[in-house]
């Protein structure tokens, strides 16, 4: 058996005798919290009745969405950046984020007069960018991922003697994120569960070591994207291990290797990891739109995403965090209708009909016979597998659902239509 956790399916489990970091406790997070007041909003947890019908109980959202700057990453900013000496603020600071982060180190560097320049993959969200550049941050862009962005950030910061910012990797960070884990507490005292969505790990290290030492008996769960999932293969090993590749829509939690700090946390606080596919993703953001009222970007929804994947393996009470709100509008479309095909009610249907006249206005009379609507058409007729009187149709199609589409697309079949794809 592995020296730390075992994996199978979606989740690690962690074993519970792995070291902790010693310079970290409770004592920190509890003094962050004091250094927050009247800097963060205490945000109220929001009764999700339609997560509680899946989970069997009652479930609530952390709205951190709606957090200062649009996240929680305030929280572990402003805390660092406060303890900083007037020297040290004097040669500034900087960071380097795909946007959550990189808006956090602006606000609480403009609030306490600090100058801050912010390294952010070439790949950053233009409303992310614009938002850090109005909290009063240099932006730069360096590299594709945050990773290439991190190793410029610390390059300046040798060259220049400015401070620089961990996104997760530093104590003051993680007891900083550390405070919403008070606040569930307070909140929901009889909760059972809490779900957070991971990254680098601050927020879930945070989160977990001021409730696994106020109520050990909370269960806590990271939850992270399929196409960014560093903290399995590193807890299986027992030590940070960095991945080669990465692909998820979830920018904001897109790390490739753990940071040590919340690592050895996490190790000893946090019960299991659960991973969550890009369509999951997709339908926990639409979920959250439509029946919660909630704009919520990808890595921000990676809790509710763990939890609607698999909802009776978590016990009510639950408080899924919402981690983040900074979405780019064109993404959000993208996701939109990725979480509507998900979901069965966007389909992309390819049909070879006859190629002679009426035949694409029969097909459309059929599918407007099942009350599924027609948002584009589109023929094709250059491809060797059609045969010579054939023409392909693509068409795509909202339904109510998986078994409307289904139905759908049988009656199709029994009209004699050769469906060749459905996406």
């Amino acid at each position: 058996m592995p020296d730390r956790g075992d994996s199978f399916g979606g989740r690690v489990l962690v074993c519970q005798d792995a070291p902790v970091a010693d310079d970290l406790t409770l004592a920190d997070i509890e003094a962050a919290s004091q250094r927050l007041e009247g800097v963060v909003r205490r945000l109220p947890v929001h009764s999700a009745r339609w997560l509680s019908d899946r989970v069997g109980g009652p479930a609530f959202l952390a709205t951190e969405n709606l957090q200062r700057a649009g996240s929680f990453k305030i929280r572990g900013a402003y805390n660092r950046l406060s303890q900083l000496n007037e020297s040290e603020r004097a040669v500034g600071v900087v960071a380097a984020s795909a946007g959550n982060h990189a808006q956090g180190v602006a606000l609480a560097s403009q609030m306490l007069g600090i100058q801050a320049t912010i390294f952010m993959p070439r790949s950053a969200s233009m409303p992310k960018v614009t938002a850090t550049r109005d909290y009063g941050a240099d932006v730069r862009f360096h590299g594709a991922t945050l990773d290439e962005a991190l190793v410029q950030a610390r390059s300046f910061a040798q060259e220049t003697g400015a401070i620089f910012i961990s996104p997760f990797d530093h104590p003051d960070i993680v007891a900083g994120q550390g405070t919403l884990g008070l606040e569930i507490l307070e909140q929901v005292p009889d909760v059972r569960t809490i779900v957070v969505c991971t990254g680098g790990g601050g927020l879930l290290a945070g989160v977990a070591l001021a409730v696994g030492s106020l109520r050990p008996d909370v269960r806590v769960v990271g939850a992270q994207a399929a196409g960014a999932a560093a903290y399995p293969p590193s807890l299986i090993a027992g030590h940070p291990v960095p991945l080669k590749t990465m692909r998820t829509m979830a920018d904001g939690i897109a790390v490739g290797r753990p940071g040590d700090v919340p690592f050895a946390i996490i190790q000893k606080y946090v019960r299991d990891i659960r991973v969550v596919s890009e369509d999951m993703l997709a339908k926990a953001q639409l979920l959250l739109l439509e029946r919660s009222k909630l704009v919520v970007e990808p890595g921000g929804a990676a809790a509710v995403a763990a939890v609607i994947d698999d909802p009776t393996s978590f016990e009510a009470p639950l408080v899924a965090v919402l981690s983040g709100g900074n979405v780019d509008p064109l993404v959000m479309m993208r996701v939109i209708r990725h979480g509507l095909t998900a979901g069965g009610r966007f389909s992309q249907v390819t049909v070879h009909v006859p190629d002679r006249p009426g035949s694409l206005a029969g097909l459309l009379a059929e599918i407007g016979a099942w009350d599924a609507n027609v948002v584009d058409v589109s023929h094709l007729r250059t491809n060797p597998r059609l045969a010579v009187d054939e023409v392909e149709i693509t068409i795509d199609l909202e339904t109510r659902g998986p078994e409307h589409r289904e139905q759908l697309l049988e009656h199709l079949r029994t009209r004699g239509y050769r469906i060749a794809e459905v996406h």
